[in-house]
């Protein structure tokens, strides 16, 4: 049957999916599955129990959770009962929290734990026309989602023909989610997608990679995230288990165990891993070292428009004595890994190919659903390293003639929710949305982002610098977690680095180099001039105008927890320019002169 409207993909994988389970959570140690008929029948009474509560087609309800099979019976019993899914992530702050909660109107709430359900508590007395708030998580004290469950199963004869209308009204136009977008810089703005929104970009999705029925997908990026969550609808339509991920210090055990094909992922996550490979690499001595740093260089000569006879013999005898290892660590299975939401350092694309782990980099926006272009494996020639791949088949992309990336298409975001003006300004007159990001099309085919059209800053000499570049060459580096490169109507480029702790302490301790920590460890001379290294060597590779002439070590490791990360993993530049107000004052020597303004959605 085809597939319009979210809920649909429901009633599809009763064919799909036959005998095989389609979502999986690891409970009390093992994992515990769903059939397409269990995950219809949780989401069917789920429906009944919200209409019996008095919920209709347009209230606004919000889930707060990892991910987790009950996240999807409530996505789905919203969408087929017309009502509206406002996904929040789990990590933001009280005050974020207070203005997506009555900015949305929401008049339920689903708690993925108890600690997330008590920070929510005390903001919902505020709430106009607020029923209540039930919790996912098995616990006696607090109210849960399963006795809505309950209650609809209980009520389903006085609702089922309620419902069947209801589902029978719904249009691919309506919207099905209000996702707020993750405010690097500014405000949240809720981005109304409709559930032809997300399907077209399914269905444009659909074929861009070998997967069958069948295959498993582990999944631990956001769902309230619009990457994970289209890409779960994805899933789903063809017939992939998804086995959930709450927690990710369980990834690496969670991805031997599964063994999937395929999982989304970050680039600062395939970094960690990486890094992680490396490290043991370095702990190797001998012959072992050797051949084990001899198949990492030639990785990072991979070529992915084909390599010579000698190339590929030599790559056989690296996968068989060093990259087979990295495999199995992975489950040994992967067909394929996708990455996106920042940009990825086509040095890890090389060596994850080489390895035979194919990663494709993809990029898109919450408004546009998300997916504008992807690389793939539907035909060859549609991968390029540092590329964000070919645009899909059913998107328009254009570049204005200040570099920003523009697009249209039916994966394009109804407007932000009552916000005409935003919506005005963020889609032109020609339905075309300005992304906010600068790009270039190669051949007419290849999207490459540069950087974000409103962090690019120019210096006082007139130049224009992107900072992502350089913050992307500068990430290389062993030693660097994280950094935020400034300069805005400067003299020269500076940076502000949050060290790799775990990894200078290490070399440290190889150094016989000693301290009490980390505010101390960032001030010794030996550090500093480790770290003018690095500086230099990336020097090399920028234009004179962009090259770093200062640089300042934080003794703070940024996250999401602490803020000065967004759920999606950028700098929230604005925090960290008046965090480190008097840190730029010192490199620059006056008071700061630039002011960091809004931006789109990520």
């Amino acid at each position: 049957m085809e597939i319009t409207r979210t809920f649909d993909i429901l009633e599809a994988g009763k064919e799909t999916y036959e005998n095989r389970p389609v979502l999986a959570s690891r409970q009390n140690g093992t994992w515990e599955e769903y059939s397409i008929d269990k995950y219809s029948q949780i989401a069917h009474n789920l429906s009944y129990g919200l209409m019996a509560l008095g919920l209709r087609p347009g209230d606004r309800v919000a889930t707060v959770s990892g991910n987790r099979p009950e996240w999807n019976f409530v996505d789905m019993a919203l969408s087929q009962a017309g009502m509206v899914h406002v996904p929040i992530y789990p990590t933001i702050s009280l005050d974020e929290y207070r203005y997506i909660l009555k900015h949305s109107g929401v008049k339920m709430i689903f708690a993925g734990d108890k600690s997330i359900y008590g920070k929510l508590q005390p903001l919902t007395g505020s709430l106009e026309n607020f029923i209540g708030m039930y919790c996912f998580q098995n616990n006696n004290e607090l109210p849960s989602w399963k006795e809505i469950a309950e209650k609809g199963k209980s009520v389903a004869n006085s609702y089922i023909d309620e419902l069947f209308r209801i589902k029978k009204s719904i249009s691919a136009d309506d919207v099905v989610s209000l996702i707020y977008t993750s405010g690097t810089t500014g405000i949240s703005k809720g981005v109304m997608l409709t559930h032809n929104n997300f399907l077209s970009n399914v269905r444009a999705c659909t074929g861009l990679f070998p997967l069958e029925p069948g295959d498993k997908a582990v999944s631990f990026l956001p769902l309230s995230h619009v990457f994970e969550r289209m890409v779960n609808y994805y899933y789903q339509s063809i017939g992939l288990t998804v086995y959930y991920i709450d927690n990710l210090a369980n990834l690496g055990n969670v991805i031997s165990e599964v063994k999937p094909q395929i999982f989304m992922t970050v680039p600062r996550m395939l970094e960690q891993t990486y890094n992680k490979i490396i490290a043991v690499g370095k702990d190797l001595s001998g012959l072992k070292k050797q051949v084990f740093f001899w198949a990492v260089n030639l990785g990072y000569h991979y070529n992915e428009n084909g390599n010579s006879q000698y190339y590929n013999m030599k790559l056989r005898l690296a996968r068989k004595l060093v990259f087979e290892k990295w495999q199995e660590a992975m489950g040994g299975k992967i067909k394929l890994i996708v990455s996106g939401g920042a940009p990825l350092q086509p040095r890890l694309m090389r060596i994850f190919w080489a390895a035979g782990m194919p990663v494709y980099e993809g990029y898109g926006l919450t408004e546009t659903s998300p997916v504008i272009a992807v690389n793939h494996s539907a035909t060859p020639g549609n991968v390029r390293f540092g590329s964000v791949g070919p645009v899909l088949s059913n998107v328009e992309v254009k570049i204005s003639n200040d570099g920003e990336i523009l697009m249209r298409g039916p994966s394009l975001m109804k407007g932000y929710y009552n916000a005409p003006e935003l919506t005005s300004q963020a889609i032109d007159s020609d339905g075309w949305f300005h992304t906010g990001d600068i790009g270039h099309l190669d051949e007419g085919k290849f999207l490459t982002i540069t950087d974000r059209k409103k962090e690019i800053f120019k210096l006082s000499n007139g130049k224009y610098v992107a900072p992502q570049l350089i913050e992307n060459k500068l990430k290389e580096s062993f030693f660097i977690e994280q950094c935020m490169v400034v300069g805005e109507n400067e003299k020269f480029v500076s940076v502000l680095i949050s060290p790799n702790f775990s990894f200078l302490h290490d070399w440290c301790s190889h150094h016989k180099i000693h301290f009490q920590n980390n505010q101390e460890l960032i001030t010794l001379p030996e550090v500093i001039s480790r770290f003018q290294k690095e500086i230099n060597g990336i020097n090399k590779q920028l234009s004179d105008y962009e090259q770093i002439k200062r640089f300042r070590l934080v003794p703070e490791q940024w996250s999401q927890e602490t803020g000065e990360l967004s759920p999606t993993l950028k700098l929230r530049r604005k925090l960290l320019y008046d965090r480190y107000e008097k840190l730029l004052e010192d490199i620059y020597a006056h008071p700061k002169l630039v002011e960091i303004r809004g931006t789109n959605g990520d």
